[in-house]
């Protein structure tokens, strides 16, 4: 960051902040009691990342979703998955078409992960051939269709939705597609305040619909400005010290016996934007120990898993998470 980027910092922070704080006050005309999740989804998209939200159903995920594509101006588009799915389903696929001249020739119809904000919606319905298609376009940014590659547009976000009660029918996510998801969201249930809020809002004759407050372009910016926000040598080396106590052989000797595979050197890239974003959103130019302890668990959890052994002696990553996150400081 330049003395020139660091002089007008500031300015655009107060800006930005403005922007989100119109942005966060139009999906809470929407969405009620869930604060926590939406700080977090704001946070994925501001740093530029995609986010796995996980909840019993009827708590909001895919209306969430929907909305912060309408308040951040984005282009939306859903896909239902299913066991039938295919890869060509979701990425488009080449038809065969004759011109005016009698030839034929092949032309790309694009499918709907062509837009800014994809909803995949019960990701873990979809067989694991469909899923890796999301692979190469989750980390790189296109897409390969018959040995071409087609560049999606900027920014280009997947928010994905998971019902993590019903087994039958689903398959679980490959380890290498869990960690292209900047942070795993829980949706909890609403506080009793907040669902008699939504049984009052939402049951009557009229439908509330969350405005446009940002555009593509002004997202874009505040994520540009996530990416300068210097970050101090105390922060550096605690996302450091979670993340490699997190990992098996080399980690913590109260935690890594327990894990089967931990998280690698991405966790630790998404903790250190999510941290700046989050900062961001709370007035600050630099994060702080806060940020890294509210952030730790959405960003280790889907990173993580347990040993047969942890299992069986009740152990859970959310129990190890918490324990790493109270030796920060």
């Amino acid at each position: 960051m330049t003395e020139q980027d660091l002089a007008s910092a500031p300015a655009a922070a107060e800006r930005v902040l403005d922007e989100i704080g119109r942005a966060r006050a139009a999906v809470s005309t929407v969405i009620f009691g869930q604060e926590e999740a939406v700080e977090q989804a704001l946070v994925t998209l501001l740093a530029g990342g995609h986010g796995l939200l996980v909840g019993v159903p009827g708590l909001a995920k895919t209306k969430l979703v929907e909305t912060l594509g309408r308040v951040l101006g984005l282009d939306e588009r859903r896909v239902q998955f299913t066991p039938d799915l295919l890869p060509a389903d979701i990425l488009g696929s080449e038809v065969l078409e004759e011109t005016a001249d009698k030839k034929r020739v092949f032309r790309f119809v694009k499918g709907p992960i062509f837009a800014q904000l994809l909803m995949a919606d019960e990701i873990n319905r979809a067989s694991p051939r469909t899923q890796s298609a999301l692979l190469q376009a989750m980390q790189e940014y296109h897409v390969s269709v018959a040995g071409e590659r087609h560049d999606l547009p900027r920014p280009f976000h997947v928010l994905a939705t998971q019902n993590p009660l019903e087994q039958e029918g689903t398959y679980p996510l490959p380890e290498a597609q869990l960690d292209r998801f900047l942070l795993q969201i829980d949706v909890d249930y609403p506080d009793r305040a907040s669902e008699r809020r939504i049984l009052l809002e939402t049951t009557g004759d009229r439908v509330t619909v969350a405005r446009k407050t940002l555009s593509a372009d002004e997202l874009i910016a505040a994520q540009r400005l996530v990416r300068q926000l210097p970050v101090g040598d105390r922060i550096v080396d605690a996302i450091l010290d979670l993340v490699r106590a997190a990992r098996p052989g080399e980690g913590d000797p109260e935690i890594a016996p327990h894990v089967a595979w931990g998280p690698g050197p991405r966790a630790a890239q998404a903790l250190m934007l999510a941290t700046r974003a989050r900062a961001l959103l709370s007035g600050r130019l630099s994060p702080s120990l806060d940020d890294v302890a509210a952030l730790a668990a959405p960003a280790l959890r889907h990173r993580m898993a347990l040993t047969f052994a942890a299992r069986a002696q009740g152990k859970t990553v959310a129990g190890l998470v918490d324990k790493l996150v109270s030796r920060i400081g």
